[in-house]
């Protein structure tokens, strides 16, 4: 059985030779990991070790076996790892077009019934809410810190609009102009989460 600096020795051989098939740099490998580049860079030095969830994630990333980084020598070439990029790129806004497909399918249902022809509209402005939340489900599955904070911005933003236009529809409300006030103030919560995590990261 291998000893654990043997073992460090092998990981860290592993990693750069696996990042390098896939044509990755550190910072571009770090970001789809959520860690900073110097986490990654102390792998691939070997002076320190991925834990199990990294593992996996990274046999994920380059379609191998967690067993096969730990081999001395890979069973398996990666899969280029822009074809997965694209493939996942590729679920993300077939999910989003579903949404509004389905939205259309929505529309033209109300809009030729009488008693909701004229609210058929609406659809239209739940459409770009649902999307921003599909789109935030698959940011934090597979994007980074600035596709997660992107996506939160327009559920924020997409759902203020939403708010704005119901009441306005429904109820004699004048002043809801004051839930982009709130949106505002929200979004400044997500820059400053965002900004620590970053930090924090930068750190590590």
């Amino acid at each position: 059985m291998a000893s654990m600096e043997e073992l460090k020795d092998i990981i860290s051989k592993n990693l750069v030779q696996l990042r390098t098939q896939a044509r990755l740099t550190q910072v571009q490998l770090a970001e789809m990991l959520n860690y900073s580049d110097k986490a990654v860079s102390k792998w691939e030095r070997g002076e320190a070790i991925p834990d199990v969830r990294v593992l996996m994630q990274l046999a994920e990333i380059y379609g191998i076996t967690v067993d096969d980084i730990l081999k001395s020598e890979p069973s398996r070439k990666v899969r280029p790892k822009m074809n997965v990029a694209k493939k996942r790129l590729l679920i993300s806004l077939l999910s989003v077009a579903l949404v509004w497909f389905i939205a259309t399918g929505l529309f033209m249902i109300l809009f030729f019934v009488n008693s909701t022809a004229k609210y058929a509209y609406l659809v239209y402005l739940v459409a770009p809410f649902v999307s921003a939340v599909v789109g935030t489900v698959f940011s934090v599955k597979w994007g980074n810190a600035l596709s997660n904070a992107i996506c939160c911005t327009l559920i924020i933003f997409c759902g203020a609009l939403l708010i704005h236009m119901f009441v306005r529809t429904f109820m004699d409300f004048t002043k809801i102009y004051f839930i982009y006030i709130v949106a505002g103030v929200f979004e400044i919560l997500i820059i400053l989460w965002f900004t620590f995590r970053y930090i924090s990261k930068r750190r590590k």
